[in-house]
């Protein structure tokens, strides 16, 4: 194996630590992690099977650790690199690269049991946080700004300093829950609305994902995954989104392409008459990303093995009305698909 990586998750999955600048070198047996001398202590404490090497400038010297191998050929992930940075790492153009597309994460695709179990446990703190915001959401939320339920929403993710987000959490109310990765305005919550959450947190680097649209009616509301609207198209459109996640997750087996995992729940969408507003594929792959391999998407040729973990997130977006999207996390298991 001759690869060189600069991507912290996938610097991290390989030598068990990683940090803003450093690379990752190996040559067949040989190994180097290369950092500066902010993060010294860290990297020579945590990394393993690869010789920390402190420098400077950490492209000058993997240029030199590279010659001095005398490396003729190396691999390299084209999505880790910038022609600047690449251009430093060989300036004389002697190496002849190798492109390895997503070469990490497709190393990280079947997910080993410890991997599992802190995968299962950020998706189980996870959904007690969205406990929490529904509580805290009820008593102090209604006539709050979205800006301000965001805020309240990562305190509780947070838990008083104590996790890490898998990304800034969605917080969207009616009309603005039509944009999939809506950010967050001056709209105010009110009773009647309809309130969209996307959040997650990590456990030890291991991401979660879990999304929920709720009515927030006058006598408080939840994000439970059962809901009732006053709004027959709303409601119609609920019972798709939810319909369409359970098929998808019920009808999932190893050995299938993700793609058809994708059309078992696109069809139910389009059958309802809601095709043209499901505007993105139908999950990814959680991992140390909180998108990575296997893409659930009309196009992937993945096939799906057992031990692979991806969401299950249909959607339906009618802009300047609403959105809905239901999200769970799946572990492929004995040939089917258990959620998180």
């Amino acid at each position: 194996m001759k690869i060189v990586l600069r991507n912290e998750n996938a610097l991290y999955y390989e030598c068990g630590y990683s940090c803003d600048n450093a690379l990752l070198i190996r040559l067949g047996d040989r190994a180097w992690f290369v950092t500066d001398g902010r993060y010294a202590i860290e990297a020579r404490e945590q990394v393993r099977g690869a010789e920390v090497v402190i420098a400077s400038d950490i492209y000058a010297k993997g240029a030199q650790i590279l010659k001095k191998a005398k490396a003729k050929r190396c691999g390299y992930d084209p999505a880790e690199w910038d022609c600047h940075a690449f251009g430093l790492l060989d300036p004389e153009g002697k190496i002849e690269w190798k492109p390895k597309p997503r070469w990490s994460q497709k190393r990280r695709i079947i997910k080993s049991l410890r991997e599992l179990e802190l995968i299962r446990e950020a998706v189980r703190q996870g959904a007690e946080a969205f406990d929490r915001i529904a509580a805290r959401f009820r008593d102090e939320g209604i006539g709050m700004e979205e800006r301000r339920l965001a805020f309240l929403a990562e305190e509780e993710l947070r838990d008083r300093g104590l996790r890490e987000l898998s990304f800034e959490p969605i917080v969207a109310i009616g009309p603005n829950a039509a944009k999939p990765h809506a950010r967050p305005t001056d709209r105010i919550l009110r009773h009647g609305d309809l309130l969209l959450l996307d959040a997650g947190v990590k456990v030890e680097r291991y991401c979660s994902d879990r999304t929920r649209t709720a009515y927030v009616g006058e006598r408080g509301f939840d994000f439970g995954i059962s809901q009732r609207f006053p709004s027959r198209k709303i409601q119609k459109a609920y019972d798709a989104v939810r319909k369409a996640h359970d098929r998808a997750i019920a009808k999932a087996r190893s050995g299938m392409k993700a793609r058809k995992i994708d059309a078992l729940a696109r069809e139910v969408i389009e059958k309802a008459g809601f095709g043209e507003f499901f505007v993105h594929s139908t999950g990814h792959g959680v991992g140390l990303d909180i998108h990575e391999m296997p893409f659930i998407s009309p196009r992937s040729e993945t096939r799906i093995e057992d031990f692979m973990v991806f969401t299950v997130e249909p959607g339906i977006y009618v802009p300047g009305k609403f959105g809905i999207r239901i999200e769970d996390m799946v572990v492929m298991r004995h040939g089917r698909a258990e959620v998180l």
